[in-house]
């Protein structure tokens, strides 16, 4: 009779070990993939806010004169590094350095173009009389700064992530179920990764 107990108390240990380990293991795992997709949604709205600019650059070319060749020249190099910009897709939880490097490199060169076209104005006085070019400024300067909390964002979100497939004992299942740590979005040098104001006082 004591045999049987035991035995039932054996059984119903193990059980509870089983179910517990379960529930560790379903729990760990969902958080990482509810961390991953967060990061995911958070990289793509950096994708969302370079896609949004494109109409108002296309309204600023419309509004400049033949006679402002060097601002065309920047808008030029504006909208290339814009094109470059969104051209790269990658995915931040499967990708190599080298294609996380590419991509960085692709967005500072974009942020670099259009900090330069948001200045360009201090060579055209007149330019700052034009309310429909200013307008389009002011526009663009948001574009500036939505894009920068976007990569802030999506930075945070990354950690998140990283904190949770990098720290025992997630880090197991971690390597067994493929889950690999995000690159961050760093800002090439020669880049200002913070919010700015181009407005005019």
């Amino acid at each position: 009779m004591d045999k049987k107990y035991i035995g039932l108390g054996c059984l119903g240990a193990v059980i509870l070990v089983v179910l517990v380990v379960f529930f560790w293991v379903k729990g760990a795992y969902n958080g990482m993939v509810v961390a991953r997709e967060n990061g995911k949604e958070a990289f793509s709205q950096i994708d969302i806010v370079l896609k949004r600019n494109f109409q108002d650059l296309n309204s600023l070319d419309n509004l400049l004169g033949r006679e402002e060749e060097l601002i065309r020249g920047t808008l030029k190099d504006v909208t290339e590094a814009r094109a470059r910009a969104t051209s790269i897709t990658i995915d931040p939880s499967n990708c190599t350095p080298e294609q996380m490097k590419a991509w960085n490199q692709a967005q500072g060169d974009f942020t670099q173009a259009l900090g330069r076209l948001m200045v360009a104005d201090e060579n055209y006085p007149e330019l700052r009389d034009l309310k429909a070019f200013q307008d389009v400024r002011d526009k663009l300067s948001g574009a500036v700064n939505r894009l920068a909390e976007a990569r802030r964002k999506y930075n945070e979100q990354a950690k998140v992530y990283n904190v949770k497939v990098q720290t025992f004992p997630n880090n197991i299942l971690a390597g067994m179920f493929g889950f690999q740590p995000m690159f961050y979005y760093e800002a090439p040098a020669g880049t200002e990764e913070q919010t700015t104001d181009f407005s005019r006082k």
